[in-house]
């Protein structure tokens, strides 16, 4: 019922129109959106680089009904990566996408969304830097790998998001784990079904311990995409166990969450990448993001009250 809600609350002009307005709003957002053009996404990643951090950049641009908006989200990740290149930051800041946003459900969408990938890809490569690609929910799982396998041929340095409570992703971390393989491990943050994925929260922490065995064991790079604090500690220890050094893995963590923790790691030594949304499209990400599992709703809002 919340999680219908929410979705209703992100496709209402007259309550975008009030949210967008409020005065405490633009502290919210502030907090948790890089901004909505990208000179004001660099700007944050030129603060964030600043301090030691890296960062990945994700254009907001999500549910493209027509291959025009598939083209502009294309034009804005070109755009981004000549201002990152031309500003020197390219090598401290990647650049993330959706597959869905270059167009995978239009028709003919999987060559579409190859061909926009591509093209962004080849920017990447001109900019010094790397493209890694989003994962959505369970349906576009295969489609995004076969993405992957095909990028990697041209881009090796492509990267791959796995989600750790699906009940096949460790299988993807052993098929990942090679010589050159980027991967983001995150637990996963859509609603999916009991037939695909795991639904106590307990059993999804243990998949992801197991998931990050199979990825520190290998010969990849792994990025560990968390917040807790249970499982930072456990990806420092692997790290140790299995001889890694600062330089052959990183944590990766949501722009505006856990900041001083950010700060920390990187103080450490460790490398931390910051995921830094931007564009128009903020108020539908973060609705969105709530609706996936209501259950973020209280972890947005106790971000509110802490920065630790």
């Amino acid at each position: 019922m919340l999680r219908g809600a929410l979705l209703r609350l992100s496709r209402s002009s007259r309550i975008k129109h009030v949210v967008t307005t409020a005065p405490v709003t633009s502290g919210v957002v502030e907090r948790f959106i890089a901004g909505e053009t990208s000179d004001q996404a660099v700007a944050v990643t030129r603060r964030l680089v600043g301090s030691r951090l890296l960062a990945t950049i994700d254009y907001l641009a999500e549910d493209t009904t027509e291959r025009g908006q598939a083209d502009t989200v294309v034009v804005a990740y070109l755009d981004l990566l000549t201002r990152l290149r031309e500003s020197g930051l390219s090598p401290s800041a990647e650049v993330s996408i959706k597959l869905s946003a270059l167009g995978l459900h239009l028709r003919d969408g999987p060559q579409l969304a190859l061909e926009n990938a591509e093209l962004i890809c080849r920017a990447a490569r001109m900019a010094d830097t790397a493209v890694t690609l989003d994962m959505e929910d369970h349906t576009t799982t295969d489609a995004t790998l076969e993405t992957l396998r095909t990028l990697r041929k041209e881009y090796p340095g492509t990267g791959a998001v796995l989600q750790a409570y699906l009940y096949r992703t460790e299988a993807d971390c052993r098929d990942l784990a090679d010589a050159g393989s980027r991967v983001r491990l995150c637990k996963g943050a859509y609603a999916e079904s009991e037939s695909v994925a795991f639904q106590d929260r307990q059993e999804v922490d243990k998949s992801y311990v197991r998931c990050m065995k199979i990825l520190m064991a290998g010969s990849g790079f792994p990025m560990l995409a968390t917040h807790d604090p249970t499982l930072i500690d456990i990806g420092l220890k692997l790290a140790n166990d299995y001889a890694r050094g600062p330089k052959d893995f990183e944590f990766q963590m949501l722009y505006g969450i856990r900041p001083t923790e950010q700060q920390r790691l990187a103080r450490l030594g460790n490398a931390v990448r910051v995921y830094v949304p931007y564009g128009t499209d903020w108020y539908g990400y973060l609705v969105r993001r709530l609706a996936e599992r209501p259950s973020n709703l209280r972890f947005f809002a106790r971000s509110l009250i802490t920065k630790s």
